[in-house]
This record gives C-alpha cells, sequence and structure tokens, in this order.
C-alpha cells in the first residue's frame, strides 16, 4: 500500500523538478539572448564612434584649401587653422577703458582708441585675424566673455615675399585674387582633391637666388625695378621668376596694389638689341644669309624716309655678322632684316607668339602692341628690337627655341612630369641653332657681354638696352636695361632673362646705364649660384667650338 504512494510522490517530484529545469533554461536563453542583444549594441556603438572619430580626424587634415608646393614638395602657400579675435561689444563685462589698454599691451600694433572703438561698437567684429596661439592664451587670461578667439582656415605663405607674383594670395573669403591662387581657385578648392598639392615648376632654392641677385644688381645700379625668370629649355618649365619690388601675400595692403604687376608676363617693353640673334636666325633660315663673312657698310647710319637709324657706339668701318653681334650694330642688323623682307621677318615673330599674349598659365598675361603699320622702316627697326614692344616672357621663350636645336615650347607655371614636356614646334632648323650658340658664345666672349661671363659655365647671351616711349618719342634718360643669356652653350639647359628698368650710372657700374654693365653683372652672379642646384658644374675643358668663327673678327694692328 507504501510503495506506489511513494512512488506517485517521485514521479511529481521529478515532474516538477523537469518543469523548474526547462523554466530555468528558459530563463538562461532569455538572459543570454538580452546579453547578446546588449553586447551587439555596445559594438554597434563602439563602431560608430570609431568611424565618427575617424572622420572627424581626417577632416581635420583635409585643408580647406589645397597646398602649392614647388617642384621638390617645399610649401609654398598653406592653409592652416589660426586664431581670429571677435568682439562682442553685447557681452562685454569690464570697463572698456582698461579692457583696451590690456589689450593694447598683448597687440602693440593697435592702438588704444581703435580697440576701444571695437569694444564700444554697435555690432560685433574682427579686432584682429591670424593671431599667435601665445596672443590667444593672453586674451583668455583676461576673463572676458566678450572677446572670442574662434579658429578659422588661413592662407599662409612660408616664404614671405618670396615669388608673390607668381603665386599671388587668397582673400578673406578663401578665392585666389592674383597668380597661380586665382588661375587654380577651382582645383584647389575642389572637396575631393584639396588633399593633394599642386606641384608648380619653381624651384624654392632658384627663386631665391634669382630675387637675391636682382635685387642687388637694383641696390647696385639705383634701379626703380628688376624682372627675371628662368626657364627650363627643353620643357619651357619656370624655374624662377620675380618681380620687384615685391609684397608680401600674407598681409596685403591697399599700398601693394602699385607693385602687383607681374613684371615677366604682364608688362611690356621694347628689348632692344635683345631682338638682333632672332632676326639674324630667321636670316640664316631664309638663306638671305648664307656667308658670315659678308661685311656690311656700317661707316654711317642709315637714312629712310625721313627716318636716321645709327650705332650708339659707332664702328666706322665694315662689319661682317659675327661682328655686327659682337659689338651690337643697329646698323647691320637692320640691312639684314632689310634684306629678309617684313614677311619673313613678321612670319618668325609670329611663329614665336610675340603677336599675342604670352603663353603661360597665370591670369596675369600682357598684350603686345604689335606695329600697326609694318613698312620697310619698321621692319628695320624691328630687326633691332624697337617699334614692337613685348613681355620679358616672350624673349626668354623666343631665347629658349634658339639654343634648344629650334623648337618653341610655351612656358608652364607646372611641374612637367619626366617625359610630359608639351612637344612644341619648329621655328628654326637645328643648324641655325647650332650658329646661333657659337655667336651668342662669342658675344660673351668677344663682345657686350663679356660681364656676364661665369668661369666655367660657358654662357652665351645678348645685351639689350632701350630708351623707354615717352610722348610720341623716346626718353634719352630713361632706359630698360636687359641681359637674356643660357647656359651651358654646347649643351644648353637653361634660359635666363634679366631686366632692369631705369638703372643709373653708378660707380658700380662704371658709370654706365647700358645693360653690358647694369644686367650682365646680375647673370654673372646669378649663374654659380644656381648651376650646381640644377645640376650644371663648372669644366673649364668643356666649350662651344667657335675656332671658325674666330678668324672673322677684325683685330686691330698688333692685337688687342
Amino acid at each position: 500500500m507504501q510503495a506506489p504512494q511513494s512512488m506517485r510522490h517521485n514521479e511529481r517530484a521529478q515532474r516538477i523538478a523537469a518543469v523548474a529545469h526547462k523554466r530555468l533554461l528558459g530563463v538562461a536563453v532569455v538572459f543570454l539572448f538580452c546579453v547578446l542583444v546588449i553586447i551587439g549594441r555596445l559594438a554597434s556603438f563602439a563602431l560608430l564612434g570609431e568611424a565618427q572619430a575617424f572622420q572627424g580626424s581626417a577632416s581635420e587634415y583635409v585643408p580647406a584649401r589645397a597646398d602649392l608646393v614647388d617642384r621638390n614638395n617645399v610649401p609654398l602657400a598653406r592653409t592652416i587653422p589660426a586664431y581670429s579675435v571677435w568682439i562682442r561689444p553685447d557681452k562685454i563685462i569690464g570697463d572698456p577703458v582698461q579692457l583696451a589698454n590690456d589689450m593694447h599691451a598683448i597687440f602693440p600694433d593697435l592702438s588704444v582708441e581703435a580697440i576701444h572703438a571695437k569694444l564700444t561698437a554697435d555690432r560685433g567684429s574682427y579686432l584682429k585675424r591670424r593671431i599667435l596661439p601665445e596672443e590667444a592664451k593672453s586674451l583668455h587670461y583676461l576673463g572676458e566673455p566678450g572677446i572670442e578667439y574662434p579658429q578659422e582656415p588661413e592662407r599662409l605663405y612660408p616664404e614671405g615675399r618670396m615669388a608673390a607674383h607668381v603665386l599671388g594670395f587668397s582673400a578673406q573669403d578663401g578665392d585666389g585674387q592674383m597668380g597661380m591662387e586665382k588661375k587654380l581657385n577651382a582645383r584647389l578648392k575642389d572637396p575631393d582633391l584639396r588633399s593633394t598639392p599642386v606641384a608648380l615648376s619653381l624651384d624654392a632654392r632658384v627663386q631665391a637666388a634669382l630675387e637675391f641677385e636682382l635685387q642687388q644688381g637694383m641696390d647696385l645700379t639705383a634701379a626703380k625695378g628688376g624682372s627675371g625668370v628662368i626657364l627650363d629649355v627643353q620643357t619651357g618649365e619656370v624655374m624662377a621668376m620675380a618681380t620687384l619690388p615685391a609684397f608680401n601675400p600674407n598681409k596685403v595692403t591697399a599700398a601693394d596694389i602699385a607693385i602687383q604687376s607681374n613684371g615677366v608676363t604682364n608688362s611690356v617693353f621694347e628689348l632692344g638689341s635683345t631682338f638682333k640673334p632672332i632676326t639674324i636666325a630667321a636670316a640664316l633660315d631664309a638663306g638671305t644669309v648664307r656667308n658670315l663673312a659678308l661685311r656690311y657698310d656700317a661707316t654711317k647710319p642709315i637714312e629712310r624716309d625721313g627716318f636716321k637709324i645709327r650705332d650708339s657706339h659707332p664702328s666706322g668701318r665694315w662689319l661682317n655678322v659675327p661682328e655686327a653681334l659682337v659689338h651690337s650694330s643697329n646698323i647691320v642688323t637692320a640691312q639684314i632684316a632689310d634684306n629678309l623682307g617684313k614677311v619673313k621677318l613678321q612670319a618668325t615673330m609670329r611663329a614665336l607668339d610675340f603677336d599675342k599674349r604670352p603663353a603661360i598659365e597665370l591670369e596675369e598675361r600682357g598684350m603686345v602692341l604689335w606695329p600697326k603699320s609694318w613698312g620697310s622702316v619698321t621692319n628695320m627697326t624691328v630687326g633691332f628690337g624697337h617699334g614692337i614692344a613685348v613681355t620679358p616672357l616672350h624673349l626668354a621663350s623666343a631665347y629658349s627655341a634658339l639654343v634648344n636645336g629650334g623648337i618653341y615650347r610655351p612656358a608652364t607655371m607646372l611641374k612637367v612630369q619626366p617625359g610630359k614636356a608639351n612637344e612644341g614646334r619648329r621655328v628654326f632648323t637645328a643648324a641655325t641653332s647650332a650658329r646661333m650658340r657659337q655667336l651668342l658664345r662669342m658675344i660673351v666672349v668677344d663682345g657686350t657681354g663679356k660681364r656676364a661671363d661665369a668661369p666655367g659655365f660657358r654662357v652665351g647671351g645678348k645685351t639689350g638696352s632701350a630708351e623707354k616711349p615717352h610722348q610720341g618719342g623716346y626718353a634719352r634718360n630713361s632706359i630698360v636695361s636687359t641681359f637674356a643669356a643660357a647656359f651651358p652653350m654646347d649643351n644648353p639647359r637653361y634660359v635666363i632673362l634679366v631686366m632692369l628698368d631705369e638703372p643709373k650710372g653708378t660707380e658700380a657700374s662704371s658709370f654706365q646705364r647700358t645693360a653690358g654693365y647694369t644686367s650682365a653683372p646680375v647673370i654673372a652672379r646669378l649663374v654659380p649660384r644656381i648651376g650646381p642646384m640644377l645640376g650644371v658644374y663648372p669644366d673649364a675643358k668643356r666649350d662651344v667650338d667657335v675656332s671658325e668663327l674666330t678668324p672673322l673678327l677684325w683685330k686691330p694692328k698688333g692685337g688687342r
């Protein structure tokens, strides 16, 4: 009787235990599921936070405007976060007078009166932009809630005035106002490209050397201005371009407007005798000059249609082509241009783009002054660089074609990748280019360009001294002094053009104003500085072979 009851009790206990186990297992499953959900949510939050942190970190390093760098990645223009000072007069709690004095101690360049006016104005305004972190810290210590110093993107030019006319500057709204900042404005602001710098063709080292020597040339001759450019003759890349005096793009003032014109690309000049090699090259190609030994009458001025063409330093004898270049004879060059004819001379000038704005990416490009009427007299004067006005860049590009084998390539401010240079177009034959290399070297060795020589670097080039136009004529006391050079002439790599505006005859220039005494010495100092930077080293054992031309140069009895 007891056994069945005990069995029933055990079965009941087992059923209760089984139900309890199932319930416990269910609770465990639910608990585990909840834990997994919580872990999953925490993981998703963590991933989201990590992604947001990554996005924040990435945006922190993407500038509002892409950098401009030189060909070696040296920063020339960079956007940085900078502090500004914003005044909220309605939030000022301290004494404005005392506050103005305290802030003047932090910013000595701002007057107490100017600061006080900002503190008591009707509405908020900037007191100053781009302040130093320590200045922001000093403001913070004043404990004034009405003074705010937000961080804002600012365009910084680490090299100051260097290459200012090439780089340009940006306005407070971030848009470029001139130079490459304006030309590349859309590219520099593109959200997808801002993290990638734009590499310019400039070499910062060469740029600094050009500006230094150009400034020294101005100082030594009391010139009012100067311009210079250095081109790679095989690619058209601008290695350096300078206009002096320069402005500071970090802090552009109203007074800077007068000096913001790019003297290399935007200003046009009659560049005088530097045109003579171009005329000779055109005549060689056309076949109107075949025999370099043939002499032309330079004993007297040329008179035609009421005009008189004369030499500034008459030789008083007959001259051949090498002598005409060595002694820079207007009379002989005029005769060669006359024989060449206006059709062929014009064709050469147009092939060199002398009839249009210079070919380069900059916005500031001056329009040439092309003769309105091209008669026989104009043809002769254009032959020696008068009656036509071009930019210095026009001339530098033309000289590149003269010495590089005869190929004209447009100048570029952007770095050219190896093998990607503009193919250009042929203007002179290779034979004519080779002959011009000889003649340009002779001008430096034996002629008006002697003071441009740099031992071992085989410099060639031509002087040009032109009176500036004035009231329907020319101002005899105001000249533009130019030297166009190339080196090394046995295998030309670079063209340099230096121009001084209204140099004076000083002790340093032997009291002469002409290019041989003013601009040429700049070349002599500059080439040894930049040559090694550009991979060109002095070699006294190498030179252009001019042995076949040297006998053509007349020497007085008894030698020189």
